[in-house]
């Protein structure tokens, strides 16, 4: 590859070229080195299936699976998949991160795997997350994922990218969720297909991590290929707590000047009220106070999109010495293991449990559906997942409204759906 600098070129040009070892423009068609990829239980079956029809005995790309998706296993069916990959992690020695570690999008990031500029695969759709902590990371099939253990490389086709300024001051009761939810709402489920998308702003600027993970997360939900987010010191702060990851291995990737967009769209938050996805689809997106008729039947906190510590805080900062609503199943399931702890250090899970919260295990059962929590027929759930889809949580005969960690915490006390201004 030419040494010169680039110049004009946007954050997923550049790291696509890097790891292409040539110059490359959005359109343009490569073969490039993976850095890293990861299976979860919902995939990695299909994953090991394909490694072995290959014959490889050896992986060529670094490798890890999580069991994440039922975790502990509900039933002896998912129990067979969880053996499978512990035997196969053994076998190849590939990285394990078994039931009660967490959700894939948290850990991973936790153990220090993922770096700016970093080209990641992930057997799972929302691998999207990663773009927070400046890699381009894209979810893709279990196939394509077992290629990529056999090669240790991915063909790709360069996206465009978005440019999406957010600006304005962030109104009380207004979280990242609220934000993104806004962000689809105006853009579509398919406004940002096979694109990347790079944000900014005074409002991006002013979110802790646990927010530009929120965002950088549903990205995909409006198409999007790959998200990215600005590399400062919170970035470099938060790699030092959680992946013990200095400051001197930090390499940001930045967008040059003269970078070309397919769009540039700017936001302004400043009289945004919080936000709630509607029924089937996440685009479908309304004001919580135009809901407050909506009575539900049960509320979830959790998921790879709001299951950390920030969300458990501003979540128990308003059930603190309340109560749940008779009637009403609040299910709360930290994002980690790690999150866990922190929270019980701090008294959050006193604080849920006191107002009538069942707290589950790190882990993505009732987001997918699979334990923890599956919805009756015709029941309604708030919730602080990325996706409302039919049958989502496990039951096509119910409905999903998502909402930020506070509106679903406001809506569990009231037992409709809520505004949380009041509460904060």
């Amino acid at each position: 590859m030419d040494k010169t600098p680039l110049s004009g070129y946007t954050i997923a040009e550049k790291i696509l070229s890097a790891h292409a070892g040539k110059r490359l423009k959005a359109g343009d068609l490569a073969i490039g080195n993976v850095d890293f990829t990861f299976g979860q239980d919902g995939t990695s079956s299909i994953i090991i299936d394909r490694v072995r029809e290959l014959g490889d005995k050896k992986l060529k790309a670094n490798f890890c699976m999580v069991i994440d998706h039922s975790a502990p296993s509900p039933n002896e069916g998912v129990s067979r998949v969880h053996k499978k990959m512990r035997e196969f992690a053994s076998e190849y020695g590939a990285g394990l991160f078994d039931i009660g570690c967490g959700v894939c999008h948290q850990v991973i990031p936790e153990s220090g795997r993922i770096l700016p500029g970093s080209l990641v695969l992930g057997a799972d759709s929302h691998t999207c997350t990663y773009g927070a902590l400046g890699a381009f990371s894209t979810g893709v099939g279990s196939t394509d994922l077992a290629i990529a253990l056999a090669t240790a490389k991915t063909w790709f086709k360069v996206p465009e990218t978005i440019r999406i300024i957010v600006k304005g001051k962030i109104p009380k009761g207004i979280f990242a969720k609220d934000v993104i939810l806004h962000i689809i709402g105006k853009m579509g489920s398919d406004g940002a297909t096979y694109k990347a998308v790079e944000f900014y702003g005074p409002v991006i600027d002013r979110l802790d991590m646990d927010g530009r993970f929120t965002i950088c997360n549903m990205v995909v939900e409006m198409g999007a290929k790959a998200g990215f987010m600005p590399l400062d010191k919170k970035t470099s702060q938060w790699y030092q707590k959680y992946a013990k990851v200095p400051a001197s291995k930090l390499k940001p990737v930045t967008a040059d000047t003269g970078a070309l967009y397919a769009q540039v769209k700017e936001f302004d938050i400043s009289r945004l009220t919080p936000q709630v996805s509607v029924p089937h689809s996440v685009d479908t997106v309304a004001a919580a106070a135009s809901l407050k008729k909506i009575k539900i039947n049960e509320a979830f906190i959790g998921t790879c999109t709001n299951g950390r510590l920030s969300d458990l805080r501003v979540a128990a900062s308003i059930l603190r010495g309340k109560k749940v609503k008779d009637g009403v199943k609040l299910i709360i399931a930290p994002a980690s293991r790690t999150i866990l702890l922190e929270a019980i250090g701090e008294g959050l899970l006193e604080i849920f449990i006191k107002a009538g919260a069942v707290v589950v295990a790190a882990g993505c059962g009732p987001c997918v559906g699979t334990h923890n929590g599956i919805p009756a027929d015709k029941e309604i759930v708030i919730s602080t997942a990325n996706r409302n889809f039919k049958g989502r949580m496990g039951n096509p005969a119910a409905f999903i409204y998502l909402a930020s960690p506070a509106t679903v915490a406001a809506s569990a006390i009231e037992g409709r759906i809520t505004d949380p201004r009041k509460y904060l």
